[in-house]
């Protein structure tokens, strides 16, 4: 994993002096005897989004506005950033309607990836907030395909995991650690009456897993299945379960994109390992299919038109 990553943050510290010379008018700072990537000044973070040479004003806006400031990650002006990347890729194909570039991609096991969902740029979403599962703060999908069928699509690059969940995390600094902590498994803690501490506040990921996981809701199980899937569950909430509270089986799924030489993804890394949890407890396992940048990178360079796109992305990220 550290390989990959040095390797990584060398490539983004070179597209770095290719591209953005005078480093200063752009960067926090030039390249330190660290491993950290180059991160963007405030002003310059749209500049972590690959463009069009000369693209128009009208699609320079609509591209941004894809995933507008507020709802930029933390880290969005590493050039690091996932949600950089998809809002190169996935925002790009929508503003030039090229959608249909994505159409012949299939999973691990050669199925269709997206299924019966509609590919058009009218069903992309990016940073789609769910407001249907109980949660303070709304999951945001990475990419939604909308529509009678959906797919909810997770975007990863560097990260070590799929995304955990944030109670195991809480630390005595935290205000709320008292009362929220949870030590990893589905056990009864620290007074609650819930086993987890997110349906004590009325998350309801417990109401909808025994209808769409095999994991049981009656039992302690250590860790706690959701633990280190959490991410990918939420995504397969996102997809199945309707806002009217029911929940379908058969009108939506999840999708992984990942990067191939991310030793994670990769047999017996911590994403692979969580994925494939997360795969094999699904009562449909079709319910979740995976596929690397490097496929979708493929087909944006078969189909033309986009040429200045795969060149970027090839420069920026060696894919």
């Amino acid at each position: 994993m550290a390989d990959y990553r040095n390797d990584m943050v060398a490539r983004f510290w070179d597209y770095q002096r290719q591209i953005f010379p005078r480093w200063e008018s752009y960067f926090e700072r030039d390249r330190g005897a660290d491993s950290r990537p180059p991160v963007f000044l405030k002003e310059s973070a749209h500049h972590n989004i690959l463009m069009e040479p000369g693209i128009s004003a009208v699609n320079r806006i609509t591209l941004l506005n894809e995933i507008p400031n507020r709802d930029r990650h933390r880290w969005f002006r590493s050039m690091s950033s996932s949600q950089a990347l998809a809002q190169s890729v996935f925002g790009n194909l929508k503003v030039y309607n090229r959608m249909d570039c994505l159409r012949n991609l299939t999973d691990e096991f050669g199925e269709p990836l997206w299924s019966r969902a509609n590919l058009n740029s009218s069903s992309f979403a990016l940073e789609q907030p769910i407001d249907y599962l109980g949660e303070p703060r709304r999951t945001s999908i990475d990419v939604l395909i909308d529509g009678d069928y959906k797919v909810a699509i997770e975007c990863k690059l560097t990260e070590r995991d799929i995304g955990l969940c944030s109670r195991p995390k809480l630390t005595e600094k935290d205000s709320n650690y008292d009362k929220d902590h949870c030590d990893g498994t589905y056990s009864l803690q620290r007074g609650r009456k819930s086993r987890c501490s997110l349906t004590e506040i009325g998350v309801l990921y417990w109401k909808y897993i025994p209808h769409i996981f095999k994991w049981r809701d009656d039992a302690e199980p250590a860790p706690c299945p959701v633990y280190k899937n959490y991410q990918l569950v939420r995504n397969i909430f996102s997809a199945c379960v309707k806002k009217d509270g029911g929940v379908s089986l058969n009108h939506g799924h999840a999708v992984l994109i990942y990067d191939e030489r991310n030793p994670s993804f990769n047999t017996g890394g911590i994403g692979y390992k969580a994925y494939e949890q997360t795969k094999e407890a699904l009562i449909q396992p079709q319910l979740l299919k995976k596929c690397s940048w490097q496929q979708i990178i493929s087909r944006i360079r078969i189909n033309g038109n986009l040429s200045w796109l795969g060149e970027g992305l090839e420069k920026k990220y060696g894919i």
